[in-house]
């Protein structure tokens, strides 16, 4: 782990429920992601994983508990203020501006920062996704599937996040593209970006993450540094086909 142990987290979950209407599917989870670190959820689908990130960045309100990003609640937080906290979320999908260039997808997350900074952050995400710079006039909904997925990423990072969330970055890829996409995940991690990290394939995230939660149904039921639960029996049958 990065930090120390005395550290207050960046961000803080404590005890959070969340219904969809007489459903109750976050079920008082609590979590904790400290600075520098990447932390995962993994678990199977309908586990509560991406409705647990959606209420973190504020598109769903927790009916009990608290959520507390740099020591602050942000509770009732409005997810446009979110970004301007120093957080924000690629989510599952992508959902990237498909009739907008690429150049203008990543202008788009930088809406909160002043003018000034823009043209270096674009420097800054063309030289962390190269692939991106060869694409910078292109329509975004003309890119591949990874390519899609580095925009959205890199949309994100735009903002200057200190924690960025990321939902199903491998969804739908192509293992070579997967393998590509940890990569940068590998890569941000050691430039210093705090990373939580919703993913189905549970052999990569715990691959790359530090810490892990394991969800069920909308429970945490086990936690721990990632290496050991990689090796951990209940987990390697549950999720890692073995």
């Amino acid at each position: 782990m990065t930090q120390t142990a005395q550290a207050a987290p960046l961000l803080k979950v404590n005890d959070i429920h969340v219904y969809y209407g007489a459903i109750h599917a976050i079920k008082g989870i609590s979590l904790e992601v400290h600075d520098g670190e990447i932390v995962t959820l993994i678990g199977a689908n309908g586990a509560g994983k991406s409705t647990t990130l959606n209420t973190i960045a504020g598109l769903l309100k927790p009916r009990q508990g608290t959520i507390e990003l740099k020591g602050a609640s942000i509770n009732g937080v409005g997810t446009s203020k979110m970004v301007s906290k120093g957080l924000a979320m690629c989510p599952e999908g992508r959902r990237i501006f498909q009739q907008m260039t690429v150049k203008e997808n990543l202008e788009m997350g930088a809406f909160s920062r002043p003018a000034g900074e823009i043209d270096a952050s674009l420097e800054e995400m063309f030289q962390r996704f190269p692939r991106l710079k060869e694409r910078e006039k292109q329509i975004a909904g003309t890119l591949s599937g990874g390519e899609q997925q580095m925009l959205a990423m890199a949309r994100a990072l735009m903002s200057k996040p200190r924690l960025l969330m990321l939902d199903e970055p491998s969804m739908g890829l192509a293992p070579i593209l997967v393998e590509q996409i940890f990569s940068i995940i590998t890569e941000l991690h050691s430039s210093g970006v705090t990373v939580l990290l919703v993913e189905q394939n549970a052999q990569m995230a715990l691959q790359v993450a530090d810490r892990a939660y394991v969800m069920e149904t909308g429970l945490i039921t086990m936690q721990g540094q990632a290496e050991d639960l990689l090796h951990n029996d209940a987990v390697q049958k549950a999720y890692l086909g073995s």
